[in-house]
């Protein structure tokens, strides 16, 4: 529901209460071919601490695609690559957001090229997953922060808000068991990821 106030000019605008539960977890990773099942991993560890069992199928699929292609946007299709092959730029950043009833899967890529989502029929293998993602996210779309590259993102109806488990500081930090392997090198790119994804933040508190 919306409430009104008034400006100091006596005009008056509509504004929607304040969120009664929102909580955020970010991860960078290198754009290498494990950069998807830590996305996994993560989502499910999350869900599963807010008490949202029951979404983390959904969840897993959803973070599973966005990843893959941010990877194979920017990142190194080898399987077979080394620790030392991955540079700064070989990052995706991934941000879960809850706010009240609604669940944000968002994955940000150095590319500012929008995925293109792809037909069954097709012969093109890229974009597929986009689908499967308009299929179980209520809407999903692309956006452009100031702090450059995209993310593309997937909005999720949970149904109900987390319950809270406990102290802020008590929340899980799983990026402390993501392995080393799978740890982009920090540098500009990790900087406008972070950024990127802050802006995210703010941007959703802004539209709320």
């Amino acid at each position: 529901m919306s409430s009104e106030h008034f400006n100091s000019n006596g005009s008056h605008e509509r504004r929607r209460p304040a969120p009664g539960w929102l909580y955020v977890s970010s991860l960078r990773l290198a754009a290498v071919g494990t950069a998807a099942g830590v996305a996994r991993m993560f989502v499910r560890h999350h869900l599963t601490y807010l008490g949202l069992s029951e979404h983390v199928a959904d969840g897993e699929l959803v973070v599973s695609e966005l990843v893959t292609n941010a990877v194979e946007a920017t990142g190194i299709a080898d399987p077979a690559v080394k620790l030392h092959d991955i540079q700064a730029e070989h990052l995706v950043a991934l941000q879960l957001r809850v706010v009240d009833t609604r669940l944000f899967i968002e994955v940000w890529d150095r590319s500012v090229e929008e995925p293109v989502r792809k037909d069954a029929g097709d012969d093109a293998e890229g974009g597929r997953g986009l689908v499967l993602v308009e299929a179980l996210a209520q809407r999903w779309g692309v956006a452009h922060p100031p702090a450059g590259g995209k993310v593309v993102w997937a909005e999720l109806v949970i149904g109900k808000a987390p319950a809270p488990r406990g102290p802020f500081g008590d929340r899980p930090r799983l990026e402390r068991r993501v392995p080393q392997g799978t740890r982009p090198p920090r540098g500009v790119v990790f900087e406008a990821a972070s950024t990127a994804l802050l802006e995210r933040v703010l941007e959703g508190l802004r539209v709320l």
